[in-house]
């Protein structure tokens, strides 16, 4: 009994007083992250993982203990812009720059007291979108696009239904965002620590 108190206290019992400071130094840290947290979808998900990884790189950059310390804090802060990317939307809204378009909410002829979304696109610059992804403008064409497993076999994208394309480019992009951060991450996660 008497050595397992003294093996206690050299590795855990003298350092109580510091991993308690360290406790409520983490509590108060991440109070106002879990205050906003909810369990309804996956943003909340993407912010305590996000959070995560701005503490950790700051303190693994910091330190600097390994070689590649300084690299490894880099990743994470890619990882942290990546996921803000994915938390906002940011590819899906970036289509929107490329058009003006008017939103309504019209009766449904066959359902009284019911009313359906409506978007009508005023003017578009989609050409000027789909040059600055071209390869996912083929893909989309050529029936690679994002929705294609929704799609009938043999069917084919119709080339003048620009809206279309470039939804599917949006949702493609915002999915290759995904992909790239949890690659990353599958890549290098195992590596960041001090």
């Amino acid at each position: 009994m008497i050595d397992k108190i003294r093996l206690w206290w050299k590795f855990d019992g003298r350092y109580m007083h510091k991993e308690f400071a360290r406790g409520v130094k983490n509590l108060w840290r991440w109070f106002p992250v879990i205050w906003k947290d909810r369990d309804w979808d996956q943003v909340y998900i993407y912010t305590m993982l996000a959070k995560k990884l701005e503490f950790q790189a700051k303190y693994i950059g910091d330190r600097g203990f390994h070689t590649e310390a300084k690299r490894d804090a880099e990743r994470m802060q890619l990882v942290v812009k990546l996921i803000e990317m994915q938390r906002d939307e940011f590819y899906t809204l970036e289509r929107m720059n490329y058009e003006t378009s008017e939103h309504r909410f019209e009766p449904v002829a066959d359902n009284p007291g019911y009313k359906e979304w409506k978007h009508e696109t005023i003017s578009e610059r989609y050409d000027e979108y789909f040059a600055k992804y071209p390869r996912q403008y083929k893909k989309v064409l050529n029936g690679e696009g994002i929705f294609a497993h929704y799609r009938e076999p043999g069917y084919v994208v119709d080339p003048t239904d620009k809206h279309r394309i470039a939804l599917e480019i949006a949702h493609m992009n915002q999915d290759r965002c995904k992909t790239l951060l949890f690659k990353i991450m599958n890549d290098h996660i195992e590596r960041w620590w001090d």
